[in-house]
């Protein structure tokens, strides 16, 4: 009865330690210029399954994430954001879909902060 007792408990302990650790917090590179980039940024992180929380910040460029690891990971996040037009450290953005952005949006010949001219 004792064994049968703890090994409940045990199990009781392990599910509820693994709930807590599914949300996850990272912060990465996403390039981009103004705020029609950050609408196209965050809608692309927040349409990957598992992601509940996306703000990308315009003059450091970090997009801030919050995700569920038992539905998605870091990669699929940035393959979602290359797809889109934005390239990340590890990702580029095809050339196709580089250029389907708005031309302000063009940062690969000139990264400049464009944020406080062109707001959306």
């Amino acid at each position: 009865m004792k064994t049968t007792i703890l090994s409940i408990a045990m199990m009781l302990i392990t599910v509820l330690t693994y709930a807590q650790d599914k949300n996850k917090k990272m912060t990465f590179d996403v390039n981009g210029k103004c705020a029609m980039c950050k609408e196209r940024i965050e809608n692309a992180a927040l349409n990957v399954k598992g992601v509940k929380y996306a703000v990308w910040d315009i003059p450091s460029h970090q997009l801030s994430i919050i995700m569920d690891e038992r539905k998605t990971d870091a990669m699929k996040i940035k393959t979602a954001i290359v797809e889109v037009g934005h390239d990340t450290k590890e990702l580029k953005a095809t050339d196709e879909a580089y250029n389907s952005v708005h031309p302000c949006c063009l940062y690969r010949e000139d990264n400049s902060d464009d944020g406080v001219h062109h707001k959306m």
